[in-house]
């Protein structure tokens, strides 16, 4: 009897999904929790696993085809693959006891017990016990080798879906590779952005002095005493965002129809770049995390963008966004507001420059700011105000700990 492949039941946020790669073709053998398909959304590529034993039979929605929550896109059929399965069945079989009884099952219920727990296919451990009876001894022998090399599966994941062609100099060829739905979606968004709303860009500098002695001073004993968690500067522009956005309550809110809906917490996203392009995950009341969870919460983004692990509760919502072009070297942008979010506040690279202190020629390490928000909701003077706010409380970082 074949066993239906569907597709994942899709949040409502997302209508639909295109089947991005197959992993295994009409008559392959397949097992159970094996990945077989990719579904990729607006947001995250989902993974299709089998849920049997089994070959895989017709394929009914092919790559690039567009599906629906729980559609359909192929099955599992009983039997195996013609050749190579029997290669690869286990010696076991052949060396099956022969004073062992009939009732005698072929692993002791402790092992299987533990290999269902660790992910351990029972068949593929050799059995050390009377007859080649599997014991609990050789299943944990079999989750430490598991563990001792888990780098060879990932490196797929962190391929990117469509690379750009490479031409040898003097070439006149084109080559039409078709957008994918993540990039497709977010050239959508962007220019409805622009569409549908009255965005104005706020320019300020931050002096990165006291920021940059504050982390140079603590990292090692904050890595120390938080078991690895490095002390960055995004951290520092979270709590202050988060501070400014307790104090402007309209940079944090969001249009919805005719009517405006404050937030009384603050869902900060921070953009992380991913081979798939720029994914935005969420701190989940940021306001409230302290330097040490802001800093781990991106650090675990940044491995699951890069895995292609982050989920789609993680990407959504959100009140307020945070890009750093600084990273890729950016000196100056206007980032574009996220809608339905108000504002987007962009950090770009930090250099050392002369500057006027008091009457004297300094040099200071100095960062230009960028704050994108909807004019429609926000004020010019409540933007340029915001913005001076996260700029004043990066110069004296006491006054995060103080709240003045």
């Amino acid at each position: 009897m074949a066993i239906e492949i569907k597709a994942p039941t899709f949040p409502e946020s997302v209508a639909d999904g295109t089947v991005a790669t197959w992993h295994k073709k009409p008559g392959d053998a397949v097992k159970r929790d094996e990945l077989i398909v990719d579904i990729e959304t607006d947001k995250v590529v989902l993974e299709v696993l089998a849920t049997a034993d089994g070959v895989l039979g017709a394929i009914v929605k092919n790559e690039g085809d567009t599906v629906l929550s729980d559609e359909v896109l192929g099955s599992i059929g009983e039997g195996s693959a013609a050749a190579a399965p029997a290669a690869a069945a286990p010696a076991a079989a052949a060396a099956a006891p022969a004073e062992a009884g009939e009732d005698d099952p072929v692993a002791a219920p402790a092992a299987r017990k533990l290999a269902e727990e660790n992910g351990i296919n029972i068949a593929s451990v050799a059995g050390t016990g009377k007859g080649g009876r599997v014991t609990k001894e050789d299943v944990v022998a079999a989750v430490a080798a598991k563990k001792a090399a888990p780098a060879a599966a990932p490196a797929k994941a962190a391929a990117p879906a469509a690379a750009a062609p490479v031409f040898a100099a003097g070439d006149r060829i084109e080559k039409r590779v078709p957008m994918t739905r993540v990039r497709a979606t977010v050239a959508k968004r962007l220019v409805e952005a622009q569409s549908n709303m009255a965005m104005l860009t706020t320019f300020n500098e931050v002096d990165m002095t006291e920021v940059m002695a504050l982390r140079s001073k603590y990292k090692d004993l904050f890595e120390k005493s938080h078991n690895g968690v490095r002390l960055g500067f995004m951290s520092f522009f979270v709590k202050a965002a988060t501070e400014a956005l307790k104090r402007f309550p309209a940079v944090n809110a969001s249009i919805d129809g005719a009517d405006i809906v404050y937030h009384g917490y603050a869902d900060v996203g921070v953009a992380v770049s991913s081979d798939r392009g720029l994914v935005v995950p969420v701190l989940r009341n940021a306001e409230l995390m302290s330097l040490a969870e802001i800093e781990g919460g991106i650090a675990t983004f940044g491995k699951k963008a890069r895995d292609g692990k982050l989920s789609m509760d993680e990407m959504t919502g959100g009140t307020f966004t945070i890009t750093n072009g600084g990273t890729f070297g950016s000196m100056m942008s206007t980032p574009i507001v996220n809608p339905p979010q108000a504002a987007i506040l962009g950090m770009h690279n930090i250099l050392q420059r002369p500057m006027a202190i008091n009457g004297q020629v300094v040099i200071r390490p100095m960062m230009y700011l960028a704050l994108s928000y909807d004019h429609r909701l926000i004020d010019g003077k409540e933007a340029v105000t915001f913005l001076v706010t996260i700029k004043n409380l990066l110069e004296d970082p006491a006054r995060l700990l103080l709240d003045i």
